[in-house]
């Protein structure tokens, strides 16, 4: 799915291992922040994120040990 806000630059989580495991893409989004969308629907709906709330949501993901590498 190529959106006018995310394009089509999507990356995978590195947790993704093609095996139809739950993952997650994402995209910069330029001043939307950060996309979101589900590995196994790509041309599913996705959500963009301010980055302010991407940073959060990887911090916490590092802090507690479950955080792959998620940047985007």
């Amino acid at each position: 799915m190529t959106s006018p806000l995310i394009g089509d630059q999507w990356r995978k989580s590195s947790y993704s291992n093609g095996a139809g495991g739950e993952c997650i893409e994402v995209a910069a989004a330029g001043a939307a922040g950060v996309g979101i969308r589900d590995s196994k629907m790509p041309r599913g709906p996705h959500i963009a994120v301010q980055l302010d709330a991407w940073d959060l949501f990887v911090g916490a993901l590092r802090h507690t040990g479950v955080g792959g590498r998620l940047e985007a």
